[in-house]
Formats: structure tokens, C-alpha cells, sequence
């Protein structure tokens, strides 16, 4: 099957009503419904998407609980944990930067960086931004560090930096060459965070004044020491802590846990939110033309697929594919797609661990392809 680059077409602004005008099929509305009350039934507190094709407009739908405890219903107004997908959004906000000429993708980082615990390790010189954009930098991850983990879990309410963070990897050597392949590190977006700090100073304000406030995404946060407490409507999160199939609420956890992470993680918003953000990007709101097509320069994994570009990952979904990001925490899953062929895009989220084994995991694995069955085929 062909396969083509984002399309650059300039959509709608003024849209149906979410809850009135939608003219998403009525099968297809069921067969979701279907799968998450399947899902539900399973042990997830909560499942939630929105999702939006020019010729039917915008869907929302949610299923299950917010809070388990007290039995709050879940809706798509909720905040979701966006997890990795937040990776997106710092790749168009570094491209935003590259476009207006204030830094260059094959700038080497210790351009801009002299952390100690950078300079200590060798081979960083090499290191370009657009290593760290496509995960081809070599640098070790850092949330996986034992030490860090341990500290976290002693201490669920604390707040680190991003250099904090990352000083956890100091001394320890690149995982391989700069450049010579591809493998999937958060400690690579960490990074870039701290560069376009020192471009413009303050990244999240930066991204809130030129892609926040640009789609008007009122319903998308990104989380500090500063907002941590507010009352933000974010859906509470759970984890089969003891594996026994029974989902805890560790929201404790995992909101100070993602206020702590820049640039790989941090975000939180509702589901269409999310869609606008990418139908956003897609339209040509937020990069050019030849930005878009600089981001689908996808690196290959070992066995020669197409795994990632600037900021999104390939989907290969067998009848179609799909352009986009997934993202998973202790308390939290989701993925945001762009189906160019089906000219569709869609954010599904719920409020669970997806990143760490469970028996309610392991009866999820075909979840998302599931909802993308009921939603398309």
C-alpha cells in the first residue's frame, strides 16, 4: 500500500457541537461502546477517546470510573496523563525554533548544554539535536536508573528537576555511536527541554504561547511543582500494584511523577484536546510544509521497519497505517493517531498502568487495535 506524507489541508474551524451535531456512525458508536464496556468488565477503571474525521466530525465517549473509590464516572472532559505523546509537542516546539533560524538540527548539543553530568560522558560531543529528535543519540535512559526509582518511590510526593533527573545518568558510558542506529530513550526529549530553555528561556511558556494558545487547546496543562495541587479535573490513576488483578489508586504517585518530566512527558489534557493538537499540526498550523515532511523521516529498528521520526512514531496497521505517539505511566495509558489514508484522527486514554506488567494487562494487550477495529473497519 502507498504510503504518503502528511497531507497539508486546511480544515474547518468552526465545528459541530461534541454532543449534539455528531454525524459519527451509529454502528460504529456501538461497537466502541462495546469494547470498552469489554475492557471495563476486565478490571480498567476507565477508557476515554474523542475521535474526529472531517466528513463525521468530532466523537467523544467514555466509559467507566474517574474515581473507583467514590464513583466518579469518567468523561471525555477529563484530563488524561498524555505520557510519551508529549514527546510530540516538544519535537513541533524545537522544529518552531528550527524554522525561525534560532538553532540548527545538526547542531552538536554541547552547543547549548555544559551539565556536568553531559560534559562527563564520553562521546556527547557528537550528539546532534536531531539524534536526540529520532532517538539515534546513544545516551542511556535515565528513568530506569535504580537509584532514581528508588527515590521516587520513597519519596511519591517530591518534585524533581529535569536536572535532577538526568544527573542520574553521569559517568555512565553511551549505550553506542552517536548516529549509528535507533533506540528509544525518554532521557533524549529531557534533553531537548533543556535546550529550548536556553533558547527562549522558558520552554513551557514558550509552547503555551505558540501552540497552546495558537489552537486554543484551553483543556491541555502542563504540570509543575507549581499546579501539582490544583484542582485540575485529571482522571485519578490506578496500577495492579499486587498483581492480583486488583487496580490501586496511585494518583499521588503518578502526578507528582509526571509534574517531575519535561519535554518526554508533563502533559495533561482532555481527549479532544489532544486531537486538535494533532489535526493541528496536520493542517499546517503549527509547521510548514517541508517541516512536516522533515519529521517523516522515519529511522528503521534492526529488522528494517520504520520506527520513528521527529517527534512521531510509524504505525503499521496491516489494511492502513497510522502517524502519531503512545505514551504509558504507572497510572496511565493513551494513543494519538493520524490515519491519512482514512483522513481520521483519534486519542484513546484510560486511567491504568499500561507501561508495567499485570494480569489486567496482559488481557489488554489487543485493546488498541480493538478500538481501531470498531472505530474503522
Amino acid at each position: 500500500m502507498k504510503r504518503t506524507v502528511i497531507t497539508i489541508a486546511m480544515m474547518l474551524v468552526v465545528l459541530p457541537s461534541l454532543a449534539q451535531n455528531s454525524n459519527f456512525p451509529l454502528e460504529k458508536q456501538e461497537a466502541v461502546k462495546a469494547v470498552f464496556k469489554k475492557y471495563v468488565d476486565m478490571g480498567f477503571p476507565g477508557m476515554a477517546l474523542t475521535v474526529y474525521n472531517q466528513e463525521t466530525g468530532f466523537w467523544s465517549y467514555a466509559a467507566g470510573m474517574s474515581n473507583l473509590e467514590n464513583n466518579v464516572p469518567l468523561t471525555p472532559e477529563h484530563l488524561f496523563y498524555l505520557q510519551s505523546v508529549s514527546k510530540t509537542y516538544m519535537a513541533v516546539l524545537i522544529l518552531q525554533l528550527y524554522e525561525k533560524g534560532r538553532l540548527k538540527l545538526s547542531d552538536p548539543i554541547v552547543n547549548y548544554l555544559d551539565d556536568d553530568w553531559l560534559v562527563s560522558t564520553e562521546g556527547t560531543k557528537k550528539i546532534t539535536i536531531k539524534m536526540l529528535l529520532n532517538h539515534t543519540s546513544g545516551l542511556p535512559e535515565y528513568s530506569t536508573d535504580p537509584i532514581l526509582v528508588s527515590k521516587i518511590i520513597h519519596d511519591p510526593k517530591k518534585v524533581w528537576s529535569v536536572t535532577e533527573m538526568l544527573s542520574h545518568i553521569k559517568g555512565k558510558p553511551i549505550d553506542f555511536e552517536p548516529g549509528s542506529k535507533y533506540a528509544y530513550r525518554n532521557t533524549n526529549y529531557e534533553v531537548l527541554s533543556l535546550i529550548a530553555d536556553k533558547i527562549t528561556g522558558d520552554h513551557v511558556a514558550h509552547m503555551e504561547k505558540t501552540i497552546f494558545k495558537k489552537l486554543k487547546l484551553n483543556s491541555t496543562v502542563y504540570l509543575s511543582k507549581d499546579n501539582l495541587n490544583t484542582d485540575l479535573n485529571i482522571a485519578d490513576a490506578y496500577w495492579d500494584v499486587l498483581l492480583e488483578g486488583i487496580p490501586v489508586n496511585v494518583s499521588t504517585l503518578q502526578r507528582a511523577n509526571v509534574s517531575s518530566m519535561k519535554g518526554d512527558d508533563g502533559m495533561v489534557a482532555s481527549t479532544k484536546d489532544a486531537v486538535l493538537f494533532l489535526k493541528g499540526l496536520v493542517s499546517g498550523k503549527l509547521l510548514k510544509p517541508k517541516t512536516l515532511e522533515l519529521m517523516q523521516e522515519f529511522v528503521l529498528n534492526e529488522e528494517g521497519e520504520k520506527r520513528y521520526g521527529l517527534g512521531i512514531q510509524y504505525y503499521d496497521l496491516d489494511v492502513t497505517y497510522a502517524l502519531g505517539h503512545s505514551g504509558g505511566g504507572v497510572g496511565a495509558g493513551c494513543v494519538l493517531l493520524y490515519l491519512p489514508e482514512l483522513d481520521s484522527f483519534v486519542f484513546m486514554a484510560t486511567n491504568f498502568n499500561t507501561m508495567m506488567d499485570s494480569p489486567i494487562r496482559r488481557k489488554a494487550e489487543n485493546l488498541q487495535l480493538d478500538v481501531l477495529k470498531a472505530l474503522f473497519m
